[in-house]
């Protein structure tokens, strides 16, 4: 750890998750002189300063100094950052070493054993079932990555045999490819269109994703989607063991899958149920498929069956993923799912339900299409409540499904979340669910999923105490 006292490291996007919080901090405390930039503003990214306090670290924020580029030893880069900024191209010529967070964690734990998660929807509760059952395993055992925890100032006394469970991003993924390393364990929920604004095409997108698996060796395991069409072939990408997860059908070979009633784990001859789909405390089929990803993951990890039977049984979810938040008369219930930042996650989310369902969607445009969304919402949904800059465009996927089927919802424009709950709330019928499910990000009206998750929460909450 010695080795950076005395550099000049940049750190390039404090964010509000987490990994440009924890990267000044490990350089900061390890002797480095610290720059933090970054183009939001000191309001912006108040949470994130506060969690610095203390240490010595020198603030540019609302804008970029290019000498903080040309003098530093070291550039930590956002993963939201481009590998092509001008910026990050001007330091790496003048001698800096380009270093992300994840890439910086792997090089620091290189006997550490990682379970990485990746897949356009479901990552995150698909990597706290698994970071549950590993603990249960482990208690040493590290979640991080994507999720929310930068690890970094957990690795000065780690043991070299404690398993680190990651979320891993495509923006983290595209860095990793430089070090040519992928998790002894890999898991890939699904793969459908989400950041075309930052990768530019599905191919790119992909190929980034792909890199969780392009470095596995011999002795690692891939555990994959077998529903979704977007992954054939993708087992031809690793050298590690295959197995297929489905909630559709009995895979051959190494597979997760429902006999029934029952999850099932096989691998090579050992066969193991570890759990029924009653026990799963999770809503929808969205989620017994992350249940079996995550138990085919364990068990070809060591974890045992029964300490994966727990977890399933416990876990009850993640903030901002189908958490009910209220419940008003007439059996009327809110639920928050300020998660889903892509169609398919909606469609996901008003699959869970049965009954009457009033859905709030919209938002910052990612670039994703919403003609199968359009789809779903016209035939499961009662009423839609509209806002953001997407508020159009899901509308005319709308109509025009609701045309084709013959029934649609009703559709109202909001001004914004506030607005939105109020319609909601005085308009249900008994037995009806309020499902914030926005199908985009939320960049537009909020700093992030969490603010407007926490916001609806909090609205919900108030509308149906005054009900």
């Amino acid at each position: 750890m010695g080795a950076y006292a005395g550099k000049r490291v940049t750190v390039m996007g404090l964010g509000l998750f987490g990994g440009g919080v924890g990267a000044a901090r490990f350089f900061a405390e390890n002797g480095a002189t610290v720059t933090v930039t970054d183009l939001r503003t000191e309001k912006d990214l108040k949470p994130s300063i506060d969690a610095l306090a203390g240490l010595p670290i020198r603030y540019v924020l609302g804008r970029h100094f290019v000498e903080d580029f040309r003098r530093a030893n070291i550039v930590v880069v956002n993963p939201s950052v481009t590998s092509d900024n001008p910026l990050v191209t001007m330091a790496r010529g003048a001698g800096a070493q380009i270093e992300h967070a994840i890439n910086l964690l792997f090089k620091l734990t290189p006997r550490n054993p990682k379970i990485g998660i990746t897949g356009s929807n479901g990552k995150s509760t698909t990597t706290a079932l698994v970071g549950e059952m590993m603990r249960l395993h482990d208690s040493r055992s590290l979640m991080g990555g994507n999720i929310g925890k930068c690890l970094l100032g957990s690795v000065k006394d780690l043991a070299p045999n404690v398993p680190i469970v990651l979320e891993l991003s495509s923006f983290m993924l595209d860095g990793l490819k430089e070090l040519g390393e992928s998790p002894r364990v890999s898991i890939v929920t699904n793969l459908s269109p989400n950041h075309l604004d930052r990768h530019g095409s599905m191919e790119a997108y992909a190929a980034a994703k792909l890199n969780i698996l392009n470095f596995q060796k011999s002795t690692d395991t891939a555990v994959l989607n077998a529903d979704d069409p977007m992954l054939a072939g993708w087992e031809n990408h690793t050298r590690g063991r295959v197995i297929k997860f489905s909630v559709k059908i009995e895979p051959e070979g190494d597979a997760a899958f429902l006999d029934g009633e029952k999850l099932v784990v096989r691998i090579g001859r050992y066969e193991e149920v570890v759990a029924v789909r009653q026990a799963l405390r999770l809503p929808g089929i969205h989620n017994v498929a992350n249940a079996l990803a995550a138990s085919a993951a364990a068990l070809a990890y060591g974890v045992k069956p029964w300490q994966i039977a727990e977890a399933l049984a416990t876990f009850s979810g993640l903030p901002h993923r189908l958490e009910m938040v209220a419940r008003g008369p007439g059996s009327v219930t809110f639920y928050n799912d300020s998660i889903a930042t892509t169609p398919e996650s909606a469609i996901c989310a008003l699959a869970s339900f049965n009954g009457p369902i009033t859905l709030i969607a919209g938002g910052y445009d990612k670039g994703s299409p919403f003609d199968e969304l359009g789809i779903a919402i016209a035939r499961k949904a009662r009423r839609l409540i509209l806002l953001g800059t997407t508020a159009s465009k899901i509308e005319q996927a709308v109509l025009r499904a609701s045309r084709e089927m013959m029934k649609g919802p009703m559709i109202i424009h909001a001004r914004n979340l506030e607005h939105a709950a109020s319609l909601a709330a005085s308009g249900v019928v008994p037995g009806e669910v309020v499902l914030l499910s926005p199908a985009c990000a939320s960049y537009d009206m909020f700093r992030n999923f969490q603010e407007r998750g926490e916001l609806f929460r909090a609205l919900a909450q108030r509308l149906t105490k005054t009900a």
